[in-house]
């Protein structure tokens, strides 16, 4: 792992970690959910709205193929504030774009710049907290990084939501939505602002002046990845850790929302918002914080199996949920926050396991962005599968089927083989 600047090690995390993890979710929460709801109550077919928001997703997923070039320019903290403010000044554009006619080509365009400024934001950012804190610090503070890139869907999926909602009702649909994504361009603004004071600059990487310099550097990034020992089976595991996850995510919402008569639970669409950006975001929190500190205090090997364990028993709240389709909220909230706290508790097992077992290494940013790229992959891949199947089986059988996509990733983490110990000492060759 790479030394620690001085001048790093002087800012407390906790003036920072939270903040900048907060700018890394919003534009990522944006324009996988929000923006849904905007155009569906904007005219938009059903069709163009999951074809064009799911195609924007995948520069999270091919983050790393530009990730090596983060290693090369400048500093981390520069790609940090830089994609931030271009983040900012999309959100404007797309509020100024909303009263035009075809309008819809043009957010989409710069949903495009959004998604890559986003996935790059991410890079950068991962790579400061590689850098500027130690491996006792990382696990310390992968609960509130987890915290609060949630906390950004519980504003933007749920209280921006709502507002939007409230404001439709006064002032129409198109200001509305202009207000809100006004809102989103000055958060990122400020964040970027603040962000030039309070982050570090988690370390600079040397100039690189010519092609053949940066081939060279990117067959390496390349070369070191895939000759990491036991590399394959943590290929495997990044993979089938979210595998269920995948499954069951898409389809959660359509089950709340679809008629009992289909074999939902028909909750108004408010509701579900309330459930899900509310009390599932807010137990999704506390989940991460407590999952962060569980490992600061028994360390990853210990604990990783149980972390396995809560993000993917809850699961079981859905099929009981589908089997006796109860019609009291409260019994149904109670469920979906149950499931929201074990995502939570459960997720930061495998985020930090991508840092500690995957990243260590001179290129650990573009490693890290290559790991969570194909977490991401496999998160995707099942959940392409999961509508077909779904209406092929019915969500009874659905939410059954879920529990035994679990065993896959239980089963892999049992014998999860560990490159580096993790004890108070730092992250050290087993």
């Amino acid at each position: 792992m790479n030394s620690i600047p001085l001048k790093d090690q002087t800012r407390n995390p906790i003036t920072w970690v939270p903040t900048v993890y907060f700018a890394m979710g919003l534009p990522f929460v944006i324009l996988s959910q929000t923006s849904t709801l905007m155009f569906k109550n904007m005219g938009i077919s059903d069709t163009n709205i999951t074809f064009w928001t799911s195609l924007i997703m995948l520069p999270w997923t091919l983050k790393f193929l530009w990730s090596p070039f983060l290693e090369m320019f400048r500093s981390k903290k520069y790609f940090v504030v830089l994609t931030q403010f271009v983040s900012g000044i999309s959100f404007a554009l797309v509020a100024v774009s909303l009263p035009l006619e075809g309008f819809f080509r043009y957010v989409i365009a710069v949903f495009v710049v959004v998604a890559f400024s986003g996935a790059t934001h991410d890079v950068a950012t991962d790579g400061i907290y590689l850098n500027a804190l130690s491996a006792k610090q990382q696990a310390q503070y992968v609960g509130w990084q987890g915290a609060f890139y949630n906390a950004a869907k519980f504003l933007s999926a749920g209280a921006f939501v709502a507002l939007a909602g409230l404001l439709e009702k006064s002032i129409g649909i198109t200001n509305a939505w202009m207000v809100v994504f006004g809102i989103f361009a000055a958060i990122m603004i400020l964040l970027s602002l603040l962000h030039t004071r309070t982050l570090p600059q988690g370390g600079t990487s040397a100039q690189v002046k010519t092609l053949d310099e940066v081939k060279t550097t990117m067959k390496e990034v390349l070369r070191s990845f895939i000759t990491k020992k036991h590399i394959v089976y943590y290929l495997f595991f990044i993979i089938l850790y979210r595998f269920a996850e995948g499954f069951a995510i898409k389809v959660v919402q359509l089950f709340l929302r679809a008629d009992r008569s289909d074999g939902g639970l028909g909750l108004a669409t408010d509701t579900i918002g309330l459930i899900i950006g509310v009390g599932g975001a807010g137990a999704f929190i506390i989940g991460s914080v407590l999952g962060g500190y569980a490992i600061a205090h028994y360390g990853l090997r210990k604990s990783l199996f149980a972390l396995c364990l809560s993000f993917n028993i809850p699961f079981v709240a859905y099929a009981l949920l589908a089997v006796f389709q109860p019609d009291n909220v409260a019994i149904i909230s109670a469920a979906v926050i149950f499931e929201y706290f074990g995502y939570g508790f459960g997720f930061v097992g495998l985020t930090y396991f991508m840092m500690q077992q995957i990243a260590p290494g001179k290129y650990n940013m573009a490693h890290y962005a290559i790991a969570s790229g194909i977490m991401n992959l496999g998160f995707m891949l099942p959940g392409l599968a999961s509508g077909w199947l779904s209406d092929l089986i019915g969500y009874k059988s659905f939410f059954i089927f879920v529990l035994f996509a679990t065993i896959p990733s239980l089963l892999i983490t049992w014998f999860v083989p560990f490159t580096y110990h993790d004890d108070k000492k730092g992250v050290q060759e087993a």
